[in-house]
């Protein structure tokens, strides 16, 4: 099961596909994405989170117009893609995480990630940023 591509499928269409729905879910806040990129079954890690396309639908319909989400670095293997990201708009502080999307048959099927408040550059003991600038 693990990093086996979809027939077909590529470490890059399942990148792309992941980029295409970050994009209609954070960029348009488009609630069908749910639908259009996650499978039926649909397998959350997060901790506080329940599976399930009703609960992300409902944290997307509830991002105030301060949402910002940037797409950072991202890496595949296999049918597995992972994406460093900054949200800003979240929280009181903007966050920076790591999501990873497991991909079956050209749809997101599970789901992980760790989100962490930015630290600036200048508060960092190393003086390195958590997420490149732009």
């Amino acid at each position: 099961m693990f990093f086996q591509s979809a027939q077909g499928a590529t470490p890059k269409d399942n990148a792309a596909l992941v980029t295409d729905y970050l994009h209609a879910l954070f960029f348009d806040k488009d609630l069908n994405a749910v639908e259009q990129y996650w499978g039926t079954q649909m397998i959350q890690h997060n901790p506080t989170l329940p599976d399930g396309h009703a609960v992300l639908r409902q944290i997307i319909g509830k991002l105030g117009p301060d949402f910002k989400y940037e797409q950072g670095l991202t890496m595949n293997k296999g049918n597995f893609v992972m994406v460093h990201g900054r949200y800003t708009g979240w929280g009181p502080k903007p966050m920076v995480g790591v999501d990873i999307f497991r991909i079956e048959n050209g749809k997101v099927v599970e789901h992980w990630d760790v989100l962490q408040e930015e630290v600036p550059a200048d508060k960092s003991p190393n003086g390195h940023a958590m997420f490149p600038a732009k």
